[in-house]
């Protein structure tokens, strides 16, 4: 259940930030654009679990160095690879578009989590 909680959030976060920048497209209308958008919070969940790891573990001393801003680099480059992934489905114009993007995400992700998180877990 946690997992699709985190999946219809992600896809929210997405769907505000379409909304929000002029440089984020997701292919659509009606049904088809939530099913579009439901494909890319899977793809963008997918490659922040096995990908990103990865990226974060290689350039941990650019990560240590900027004392974490770099995390935010790498964020914006999944969201590029999301992008360069589904061509036909999402569209991020740009590098500073896709930066301000997936920092965008993050904080709706973020502030939908504080409302939804379970209030037995223990973080």
């Amino acid at each position: 259940m946690k997992f699709l909680v985190r999946w219809i959030m992600l896809a929210a976060a997405i769907a505000v930030t379409a909304w929000l920048l002029p440089g984020v497209t997701v292919a659509g209308t009606g049904q088809q654009w939530v099913i579009n958008l439901l494909i890319v919070a899977a793809v963008l969940g997918l490659v922040n679990a096995f990908i990103r790891p990865i990226v974060s573990l290689l350039t941990c001393p650019l990560i240590i160095l900027s004392l974490g801003l770099f995390s935010l680099v790498i964020n914006a480059l999944m969201l590029s690879l999301v992008d360069w992934l589904l061509p036909e489905i999402l569209t991020v114009n740009g590098f500073w578009t896709t930066f301000f993007a997936s920092l965008l995400i993050a904080i709706v992700v973020g502030l939908l989590h504080t409302f939804v998180s379970d209030k037995d877990s223990h973080w």
